[in-house]
Parts: C-alpha cells; sequence; structure tokens
C-alpha cells in the first residue's frame, strides 16, 4: 500500500468549456480594475475640483457617484458577455 494519495487527473476539458472558464478567471482579474479606476479618477478628481472651487463634498461624491455608475454598468456587460458564452 502506498503512502501516495491517488491523484485523478480530471477529463480533458472541451475548447468551449476553456474558453468559459478563461473568460470567467479574467472577468475575476477584471472586476478590481472596473471598480478602482473610475473610483480613482471621478473621485480624486472631485476632490481636486472640490479644493479648486471651494464647493466640498459635493464634486468629489457627484464624481464617486459616476464612478459607481459607470463601473456597474461595465460590470453589468461584462457578466453578461461571459454568461452567454458559457450557456453554449
Amino acid at each position: 500500500m502506498s503512502l501516495m494519495p491517488i491523484l485523478q487527473v480530471p477529463p480533458p476539458m472541451k475548447p468551449d468549456e476553456k474558453k468559459a472558464l478563461w473568460m470567467a478567471l479574467n472577468l475575476a482579474w477584471e472586476l478590481g480594475f472596473l471598480i478602482a479606476v473610475p473610483a480613482f479618477v471621478f473621485g480624486f478628481g472631485g476632490a481636486y475640483l472640490d479644493q479648486k472651487w471651494e464647493t466640498s463634498p459635493w464634486i468629489a461624491l457627484a464624481g464617486l457617484f459616476l464612478a459607481f455608475t459607470i463601473s456597474a454598468i461595465t460590470i453589468v456587460k461584462r457578466v453578461r458577455e461571459v454568461m452567454r458564452v458559457t450557456d453554449r
């Protein structure tokens, strides 16, 4: 009796399954950027304009709201794209 655990090799994936897996992993990677980049740009841009025009915190809040909206729309589009490929 061997002390080595028995490893089962998974069956090979079909090309469509591989594509769906890579699209899902790519989406997971992109989510951070889809949320962070607009929040950073519009949040700090709004804070800069608030400081320049002395309107604190209104432009920064509007920028963050715009960033949230852009991120949500982009994420929904990307998730639909991945779902369309995985539903085949």
